[in-house]
């Protein structure tokens, strides 16, 4: 079972980089649009999930922000370039960013 990556399929910026994680990707990791989803008791609630990026891993674990965009790219060549996001000192700064960014990106698409 692949690990899946949760994605918000009516964002731009989103979409362009699923288009781009999906070209590169290896077998173990499925794009998955929110909006394409049925319901799933596992899973948070559509307003949760279109919040911030989440990712279901093989075993069950339920990633999101950073350590599920991190997780992501493992899947890539390029995976240990995205890890030094979560260095203990940097950490902190890329998931206040993050945050920042989701909010913004959340209230330009769907309001507050």
């Amino acid at each position: 079972m692949p690990d899946i990556l949760y994605y918000d399929g009516q964002c731009p910026l989103c979409t362009r980089e699923m288009a781009k994680l999906g070209q590169l990707c290896d077998g173990e990791l499925q794009l998955q649009d929110i909006h394409g989803l049925t319901s799933e008791t596992e899973l948070p609630d559509r307003d949760t999930l279109l919040r911030t990026l989440h990712l279901k891993t093989a075993d069950g674990q339920l990633l999101t922000g950073i350590d599920a965009n991190v997780m992501a790219w493992q899947h890539t060549r390029f995976g240990p370039l995205w890890r030094w996001l979560q260095w203990p000192v940097i950490r902190p700064v890329a998931e206040a960013a993050y945050r920042f960014w989701a909010q913004r990106r959340f209230r330009r698409l769907y309001g507050s």
